[in-house]
């Protein structure tokens, strides 16, 4: 196993058997609150622009296009 995932595994049961495992047992996590949704939601929503973007090129367009009227004109 690589030494840098080695590590990681090692950090993560630290985690889990040190404050993880008391945050769960206080409810401390209990969610996101209401400015973590607004950041998430704000991100979805530049993802979602870029998507589009991309999407509606013209090079994928074209490569989308061409796929379809490959597809449509295979003989079987």
């Amino acid at each position: 196993m690589d030494r840098s995932l080695r590590a990681l595994w090692a950090l993560r049961r630290a985690w889990e058997s040190g404050f993880g495992r008391h945050a769960r047992c206080r409810g401390l996590d209990r969610g996101m609150t209401t400015s973590e949704y607004a950041v998430g939601t704000i991100a979805a929503c530049a993802f979602a622009a870029v998507l589009y973007k991309v999407v509606t090129s013209g090079a994928v367009m074209s490569a989308l296009q061409s796929l379809i009227k490959d597809a449509l004109d295979a003989k079987f």
